[in-house]
């Protein structure tokens, strides 16, 4: 589990491709941290690290994940938000983030607003149906409240230290992006579907 609070900025230095999935090599401080078996999230995805060495990490990722996930379009040199598990003794400073992508979007409008940035994310709408305004959702990893939100879209609004210490500072229409609902939505969902 995963709080949606970016520790760290990595960057991709090898992506091997094979019909079997893809391997990820990520350079990164947090590498030292971590232990073989462990889970990291890689861009808001849970993956294992499987080969650690230096400050670098390995990750593999399996084809389910890949048809599911940005992380199909991974390239050397890209930059990656970075986020170990939470800690029983840790703070819960976003939202519970699993690291299970449950959509693609596509940022479709960046606007500054002030010192902010807000940024429009066009969605799918077995995404949109759990995200309402003021809510919470993942983008790429990070734990970010909903400005507005409506049938095709919604929107977040990036402070400065969000844009300087993770990814989406550098998103541009065209950007895919990793989303993850709110999972108590989707339980709530269940159960009264369950009810009646």
């Amino acid at each position: 589990m995963f709080t949606g609070l970016v520790a760290q900025v990595g960057q991709l230095v090898a992506v091997e491709r094979s019909g079997d999935g893809v391997r990820l090599t990520v350079r990164s401080l947090l590498a030292g941290e971590l232990e073989l078996g462990d889970s990291v999230a890689v861009n808001g995805v849970c993956l294992t690290a499987v080969a650690r060495e230096d400050q670098q990490f390995a990750a593999d990722v399996m084809n389910e994940t890949l048809k599911r996930s940005s992380l199909a379009d991974a390239e050397v040199g890209s930059q990656v938000n970075l986020e170990l598990p939470l800690r029983a003794s840790d703070r819960l400073g976003g939202h519970v983030v699993q690291g299970h992508v449950d959509g693609l979007g596509v940022v479709a409008d960046v606007a500054e607003d002030g010192f902010a940035r807000q940024v429009r994310i066009e969605a799918p709408s077995t995404v949109l149906r759990y995200v309402v305004e003021k809510g919470s959702v993942a983008v790429d990893g990070v734990s970010l409240t909903v400005v507005e939100a409506d049938r095709d879209s919604f929107t977040v609004s990036l402070i400065p230290e969000t844009l300087q210490r993770t990814n989406l500072g550098g998103a541009r229409p065209g950007t895919r992006v990793n989303l993850e609902v709110d999972v108590l939505a989707k339980y709530v969902e269940k159960l009264i579907g369950a009810r009646t």
